[in-house]
């Protein structure tokens, strides 16, 4: 992974996940900033807007107001400039069922909230470093081919 900071976004409704997603990501190595968003329509407005940089990842909780995750992962998937971005679902559910509907509708990780801030490091730690291996990888065939 380069030392470029990774461009962040989380959707979530609730503050307190929030800053702790916020804080624990700040205490890995992974330089990032991030921008949140209490609800998924005001995800998806930022996402639409071109003066908006896209982001390298969405994380997304799954129950929000407005407009839920499994929607905005919808319509991010359907969205040409948006379809390629890397999305982790963030939910404090877990139904497996429900996992692989979502895995097959575009999500690349599905992460349940840990219970303890040292467990959400190491969890948003493998996450990110697994997105954006996946990226690399990606990259270098894509690159391999090209040649």
């Amino acid at each position: 992974m380069n030392n470029k900071p990774l461009h962040i976004v989380l959707a979530d409704d609730d503050d307190d996940d929030r800053l702790l997603f916020t804080e624990a990501l700040e205490e890995t190595s992974i330089p990032a900033t991030v921008t949140t968003f209490d609800n998924g329509v005001d995800l998806m407005a930022y996402l639409i807007n071109e003066d908006e940089a896209l982001p390298d990842i969405i994380f997304l909780d799954l129950n929000m107001p407005l407009m839920n995750g499994e929607e905005c992962l919808r319509d991010i998937r359907n969205e040409p400039s948006l379809k390629r971005i890397p999305i982790i679902i963030y939910s404090t559910s877990l139904d497996l069922d429900k996992v692989k509907v979502l895995r097959k509708r575009g999500a690349n990780y599905y992460i349940q909230k840990p219970a303890y801030f040292h467990q959400l490091k190491m969890v948003l730690q493998r996450s990110i470093e697994s997105v954006m291996e996946e990226d690399e990888k990606a990259a270098q065939e894509a690159d391999f081919v090209i040649k």
